[in-house]
């Protein structure tokens, strides 16, 4: 019977040392395991350096790509789960959940989208939009366009909670 009770009690103990641990995915440690790939790859050293300079009703001109089926499910930069048939991007320095219009140059399709991840990180691009904006722009046969990006309502950069 004592083996019995001293059993109980391990299994008691570690079951409450589990409990007490946190979870990777909520953490706010720069490390944590649960992130989405580009949010690694934004974070060499140190988050990127937000452009304090950037103002409602500016424009930029630059290729757009985007991503889908490999991020599907994953946590973005702030801490949203990516749906890739959203209508939302991922910019390197802009303020989370700045909303821009993104006008494709080579077909005049425009669309409201909002910032929500960091990226692109293949040099030359601007802007990497989810699968369901690039549908909508008519991205999806070529995978990248020249678009135009004009900030029509800078956001609060919040993270997800």
């Amino acid at each position: 019977m004592s083996r019995l009770w001293d059993s109980l009690a391990i299994i008691l103990v570690a079951f409450l040392m589990y409990e007490c641990t946190s979870s990777p995915r909520f953490t706010s440690s720069p490390s944590g395991s649960q992130e989405s790939t580009s949010a690694k790859k934004s974070r060499k050293s140190s988050p990127p350096k937000l452009n304090a300079n950037v103002r409602v009703g500016q424009t930029y001109v630059g290729i757009a790509s985007y991503y889908a089926h490999g991020f599907h499910g994953k946590l973005t930069a702030n801490g949203e789960t990516f749906d890739m048939y959203g209508i939302t991007a991922a910019h390197k320095t802009l303020p989370f959940n700045t909303i821009v219009r993104v006008t494709n140059l080579e077909n005049d399709r425009s669309i409201l989208v909002r910032i929500n991840d960091r990226g692109p990180f293949i040099p030359g691009r601007m802007l990497d939009l989810s699968y369901g904006a690039a549908k909508k722009l008519g991205i999806l046969g070529p995978g990248t366009a020249k678009v135009k990006m004009e900030i029509v309502e800078l956001g609060d950069n919040e993270y997800a909670r």
